[in-house]
């Protein structure tokens, strides 16, 4: 019998895959459990619709990624802090200070866990930004942090 999982399966498959089985496990176990649904002509139909629909949303999501990249790739963000001696900084920068500046020069909305940088930013100087927009498309800054 076809059946379509509803959720991972341990030696079996994955969510959304569509498997043969015995009739046995699939109408004594994977149905009754939740784990899959007999898989008719109605649902394969219903299964493959959402997939494209699904697809089409990702794809959507990845052009604006790249619109926000192009928008923001290797420009300079300015980020005035109130310093102490030797230039040094009163605790550090955060993410979400620069995720305020992006939507404040960019009107770009970034959450502030998709921004990194290596080491914590604790002194004046011009530092290299990591944005992650989207799965495999990440944009490079240059953050510049001076004395207000």
């Amino acid at each position: 019998m076809k059946v379509i999982l509803l959720q991972d399966v341990k030696k079996l498959g994955k969510a959304g895959e569509v498997k043969d089985v015995a009739d046995g496990y699939g109408w004594n176990f994977l149905i009754p459990n939740g784990l899959a649904m007999e898989a008719t002509q109605t649902k394969l139909k219903e299964m493959n619709e959402k997939k494209a629909k699904q697809e089409r949303q990702d794809a959507k999501a990845k052009a604006a990624a790249l619109d926000i990249k192009a928008m923001i790739e290797g420009k300079i963000l300015v980020l005035k802090v109130k310093t102490g001696e030797n230039d040094r900084l009163f605790g550090s920068v955060t993410t979400k200070e620069v995720a305020d500046i992006l939507q404040k020069d960019f009107a770009v909305t970034v959450d502030k866990k998709k921004i990194e940088w290596k080491n914590p930013i604790k002194a004046l100087g011009k530092y290299s930004v990591t944005i992650k927009l989207y799965p495999k498309v990440q944009a490079q800054m240059i953050l510049s942090v001076e004395a207000e």
